[in-house]
């Protein structure tokens, strides 16, 4: 009988570890998901930054027909 109970065994010690395994995983991506929000915010203000100073920089261009029309 001792087949049995080392493979109960094995299979709760195997189950624990990967439990172990999956909360750190859960960390990791938590914290990865803090870097992106922070990498988005940084990047959403650049761009708006940029746009601000292409207005600036861009006199207004008035749309006319191309000279061969």
């Amino acid at each position: 009988m001792t087949m049995p109970d080392d493979r109960l065994t094995a299979l709760e010690i195997r189950a624990a570890e990967q439990e172990k395994i999956i909360e750190e995983l859960s960390g990791q991506i938590a914290e990865q998901w803090k870097v992106i929000e922070r990498m988005q915010r940084k990047l959403d203000a650049l761009t708006d930054r940029f746009l601000a100073l292409e207005e600036q920089a861009a006199p207004d261009v008035p749309i006319t027909k191309p000279p061969h029309w």
